[in-house]
């Protein structure tokens, strides 16, 4: 293998597994900067560990700082071939935003920042894909800035989420959940109000409740080469979605190469298909949800970036790093894949799983699989007692968050 470092942005799960990844491959330790350590307090996904250098910048989050901090790196190894890759879509768009003066120091793979935002923006997703060959849920918007009155048509229980995830990302307010599910016109002023007194000034997505509990939800991880070709594409059942309000939204418990639901041939070629028609490259994570009602996987979002879930696809056989640097380094001439191995990924313990996946089936066959499944933080070869340590305490907390949160799909 040609030698080459790997420069990972942030400090996430999404940045922890990447690192895990080149690790896997190479045996080497990957650099990674980053704002501030993130995870549970008082811990962090990125520390106590043996495979990760991390370097903290104060206001990384400024763009300026983030190209002085990256270009100082480049200048300390310039005579190595660097992969960069980001964990989020801050860091992402600033890479894609200045690739003419990045792309002859370091190696990555970003669409455009203008494709890239009518994804990450979820009422220009909507809007600019209505009519592409994807489903997606019905819709209304309603602004924060102006006095918009709520329509008196809609059919509830309601899905509101905010369009602007990344303004969403950097501010705090009471009230704040990733996703709400509303039961009444009075739930969803409520909600409003929330939103109208934070700082966010942008738009709310309105949707309509797709029946069906959490086994409904599937995950899509698509790699799209340099060339604007689709390379690789997972489909993944999830069991089981995290429940406390920050993190309502994210797979707990997934099964990658399996579906209790027919289509799944016919919805990764609508993926492949819509992913090169709008000429994407890197890496995407496409959230579905399954509605039995029209037989469709209807997508929720799709984020411009490898999601925090998407390590599974390692054990597939496609290591996320390995996947960059045969296209991007090597060049390869790399042909179209299904991931479709069997593979369990799990954060939470399995006592959770036995008492919170509601789908008994989907159930019983995660139990099945748990000796061999995958945790994206567990590491055998990261494993020093303080990293145990901190890993057995976010089990636990996983176990109070389930006991204090629920979340009623019906």
């Amino acid at each position: 293998m040609e030698k080459f470092r790997a420069l990972i942005i942030g400090s996430d799960i999404n940045a922890y597994y990447l690192a895990r990844c080149y690790h896997e491959l190479t045996g080497n330790k990957a650099d990674m900067f980053a704002l501030k350590p993130i995870g549970e307090k008082p811990f962090a996904y990125t520390r106590y560990t043996k495979i990760l250098n991390i370097k903290y910048f104060e206001n990384f989050w400024d763009e300026q700082v983030f190209l002085s901090s990256v270009n100082g790196y480049y200048n300390e190894h310039k005579d190595e071939k660097i992969l960069l890759v980001s964990s989020n879509e801050t860091y992402g768009e600033y890479i894609a935003k200045n690739q003419d003066d990045l792309k002859d120091k370091f190696y990555f793979n970003y669409p455009s920042v203008e494709l890239q935002r009518t994804l990450v923006n979820k009422e220009l997703f909507y809007k600019t894909y209505a009519d592409s060959v994807l489903d997606l849920p019905k819709t209304v918007y309603f602004d924060c800035k102006a006095d918009t009155e709520i329509p008196d048509d809609l059919t509830y229980p309601v899905i509101v989420k905010p369009a602007n995830v990344i303004l969403f990302k950097h501010i705090t307010f009471k009230g704040k959940r990733k996703i709400y599910r509303l039961s009444s016109k009075e739930e969803l002023e409520k909600v409003i109000g929330y939103f109208k007194n934070s700082e966010y000034d942008d738009t709310l997505i309105i949707q309509e409740y797709i029946p069906g509990d959490d086994s409904h939800l599937f995950d899509a991880v698509v790699y799209m080469g340099k060339d604007k070709k689709a390379k690789l594409c997972s489909f993944a059942q999830i069991g089981l979605q995290e429940h406390s309000p920050r993190m309502i939204g994210n797979a707990a418990v997934l099964i990658n190469g399996y579906s209790q639901f027919d289509g799944v041939d016919i919805q990764i070629g609508k993926i492949v298909e819509f992913m090169e028609g709008i000429g994407y490259q890197g890496f995407a994570e496409f959230d579905m949800k399954y509605d039995a009602r029209v037989g469709k996987y209807k997508v929720m979002e799709i984020n411009a970036r490898q999601g925090r879930c998407s390590y599974y696809i390692t054990p597939c056989g496609y290591n996320l790093i390995e996947v960059l640097y045969r296209d991007l380094i090597l060049g390869e001439d790399m042909q179209f894949c299904k991931a479709d191995k069997l593979v369990l990924e799990t954060f939470v313990p399995k006592s959770v799983a036995k008492k919170y996946i509601v789908n008994e089936e989907f159930k019983n066959k995660a139990l099945s699989l748990w000796s061999k499944g995958v945790h994206p933080l567990k590491y055998k070869k990261d494993n020093g007692i303080i990293r145990k340590l901190m890993l057995f305490k976010i089990g636990l907390n996983y176990k109070k968050a389930y006991k204090n949160f629920t979340w009623d799909w019906d």
